[in-house]
């Protein structure tokens, strides 16, 4: 990892007065590298911290603390010890990502305490973060941590509230068994449901046309943090309290439901850092589908050698019901319909082929009782020789209770991965499983995909095997629910959810619908929006590991869609947000090597748009666009590949030609993906 590093630590002067209302406080001031962004931090009785972005007030005066049980509080009745500020500029050289160099560049100022304990705040041309780190002997409890975000007006939020599962104690208590699944409520803060939590990450639009997304990174051995509604115009979190009785149960007995609550937080060691309580702020909707906030502030990986990691695409068969035709046997759950889906993946150079849920005896929670009908040791042989790998989809109670023995048996089998499912938690107890899990997995040359996951909060830097994460309401959601909007929906996802980081959204339906045609059929699945909408959310969507959830027989039949979509890359060299607006449409572009991609997609409004072409894609490139069909509308799986530049844009010989200027036009609910070469 090349780095260039300029470290300035300055000891600052402490117990300075700033007028009777800020008797006994001491402020500090830190502004990000381009001076845009602008922390105060007020240190006295307590620490309050505000945020501005040039004139912009983006948060005022918020109180943090964090609770210990022994009735300690950090960050309140507070004795400075000394504070440093420092300047970072490397570059971080990333694996598996949206691409493969990273610039960070913050300014740091970190208040030590004279209570074992310090607070550490960045600033970023692209937003803030701070975290808590504790340097005491023994180990501690958090009963509380106090994370508040107090905004100046009564904006408009993107909230996606949990919904509960059923479970054991209070409305409150329930809440934290989730699937992290929702589309966003769209309200101003002042109409949030005060009962309901919402997890992260989440948007505020504030004034001046900017956006404040709130992340966390770094996230281990310690509970995730919801929010609901505070006093006046703010957020404050909630964090789920530690599981004290767990009982074998759920989702086909393949979980751990909580029966019982400690009334802590967490339990851990004395000399620790905190994950990080972070916001994105942009100036332009187009900059949030770009953040690296989460990547930039998780640690560094550990796996020493990451060459054996391979991201691709995979198919995969629960989503399309193991729904093949036109072969002379009964398609299902059985070795002859996973020769098939090898047989398709092999042709297509689709990397894995993926046994989902029903390849091990159900209700056992024991993945050495494989069902009669799977002979694996036959299914991974017949994968090897057609150079296909095989991944398993896991419950997470199934892996859990024997992590090692499952890891070490199904590698030295030759097995390439584990889709992990329904943890449907994020307390530090399943947190904890996480890291177990990625550091386990990594040891035996495993990689993951968690499913039933909550949003990634920076692991897959910590361990690159990690190469995907759910904490989405996916395109599975098409299955069963008829009244779902997944067309505006994925309008938000770049903006918000993929701010987080990638996720297992699993598109590549083939069946495509009108917004008045759609239905939501269990085992026919059907997507909402055009065929090249399908298309581009490839580009569109961050994921190493990447679905194609139709049937082989239908891809079969759209051979090329297939050919597109094995071609498109699931890791990148670069990314550039060429432009958007939340909610409405997205238009990203990415490069592997010497080419490039484009996706661009649209919410239910038709619309024109006119695309740049990245400056290193122009002059000699030869250009390949598929584009939704000039009847579409009427029949979502119209489109049309069109192969020079000057079927797009006339024959023309202005200024926007020579500059590569693409003008297309999307259907309602469509999309277009060009690639330039």
């Amino acid at each position: 990892m090349k780095k260039i590093v300029l470290l300035l630590a300055v000891v600052l002067g402490i117990n300075v007065t700033y007028g009777a209302d800020r008797a006994n406080r001491t402020e500090y001031d830190l502004k990000s590298p381009d001076g845009k962004i602008e922390i105060k931090i007020s240190v006295g009785d307590d620490v309050k911290y505000s945020v501005r972005h040039e004139n912009t007030v983006i948060i005022k005066e918020s109180e943090i603390s964090m609770e210990l049980e022994d009735g300690t509080v950090l960050g309140k009745k507070c004795v400075v010890k000394n504070v440093k500020k420092n300047t970072v500029d490397e570059i971080i050289e990333a694996n598996y990502y949206k691409k493969n160099k990273i610039n960070n560049n913050y300014n740091e100022l970190i208040i030590n305490f004279k209570n074992n304990y310090k607070i550490t705040f960045r600033a970023f041309d692209d937003g803030i973060a701070y975290r808590f780190s504790t340097s005491f002997r023994k180990s501690i409890i958090v009963k509380k941590e106090n994370v508040n975000y107090c905004f100046d007006d009564d904006y408009v939020a993107y909230i996606p509230y949990v919904n509960a599962r059923k479970g054991d104690g209070d409305f409150l208590t329930q809440q934290f068994f989730t699937s992290f699944e929702s589309q966003y409520t769209v309200d101003s803060i002042s109409k949030m449901d005060v009962e309901r939590i919402a997890f992260t990450p989440i948007l505020i639009s504030v004034k001046d046309g900017k956006k404040v997304v709130i992340v966390e990174s770094d996230l281990e051995d310690y509970p995730g943090t919801f929010f609901r509604k505070g006093e006046g115009n703010s957020l404050e979190a909630v964090q789920s309290t530690y599981p004290k009785v767990e009982e074998q149960g759920g989702h086909n007995m393949l979980q751990l439901v909580v029966k019982e609550r400690e009334n802590y937080i967490a339990k851990v060691k004395g000399k620790r850092d905190f994950p990080w309580r972070a916001m994105v702020i942009s100036e332009n909707d187009a900059e949030l589908m770009n953040s690296d906030m989460v990547y930039k502030l998780a640690s560094p990986s550990r796996v020493e050698d990451v060459s054996w990691i391979k991201p691709g695409k995979v198919a995969w068969d629960w989503w399309n019901n193991w729904n093949i035709w036109g072969v002379d046997f009964k398609a299902g759950i059985n070795n002859d319909t996973y020769k098939y889906y090898i047989d398709f993946a092999s042709k297509n150079g689709i990397e894995y082929v993926i046994l989902d849920e029903g390849w091990a005896v159900n209700k056992q929670a024991d993945l050495f009782q494989v069902v009669p009908e799977i002979n694996l040791e036959e299914l991974v042989a017949y994968a090897n020789e057609r150079n296909v790998g095989l991944v398993l989809w896991a419950g997470y109670y199934a892996i859990d209770r024997d992590m090692e023995h499952v890891c070490k048996h199904y590698s030295e089998m030759g097995i390439k991965g584990f889709k992990v499912d329904f943890m449907d938690r994020d307390d530090q107890k399943v947190v904890d499983f996480y890291y177990r899990m990625a550091a386990m997995a990594a040891k035996y040359h495993l990689f993951v995909d968690f499913h039933g996951a909550y949003k990634p909060t920076g692991l897959s830097r910590t361990y690159p095997n990690v190469l995907n994460f759910e904490g989405v309401y996916g395109l599975e959601q098409s299955k069963w629910d008829d009244d779902l909007n997944q067309v505006n929906y994925e309008c938000m996802i770049p903006f918000i959810r993929m701010v987080a980081g990638n996720l297992d959204y699993t598109q590549g339906a083939m069946d495509n619908a009108t917004k008045h045609h759609f239905r939501a059929i269990y085992t026919n699945p059907m997507s909402q929006g055009t065929r090249c909408r399908q298309l581009a959310e490839y580009v569109i969507f961050e994921s190493p590991f990447n679905m194609m959830c139709d049937s082989p027989t239908k891809y079969m039949q759209n051979p090329e869609c297939v050919e597109l979509i094995s071609e498109i890359p699931t890791v990148w060299d670069e990314t550039v947000a060429l432009d958007g607006k939340l909610g409405e449409y997205a238009v990203i572009a990415r490069r592997k090597g010497d080419t490039w991609y484009i996706g661009a997609i649209t919410n239910w409004e038709a619309r024109t748009i006119e695309i740049e072409v990245p400056r290193s894609a122009r002059n000699d490139s030869s250009i390949v666009i598929y584009l939704d069909g000039v009847n579409a509308e009427r029949n979502a799986e119209d489109y049309r590949v069109i192969r020079d530049i000057k079927e797009i844009n006339g024959n023309r010989d202005d200024e926007d030609s020579r500059d590569n200027k693409i003008t297309i036009d999307l259907a309602s609910g469509g999309g277009a993906v060009i690639i330039v070469k």
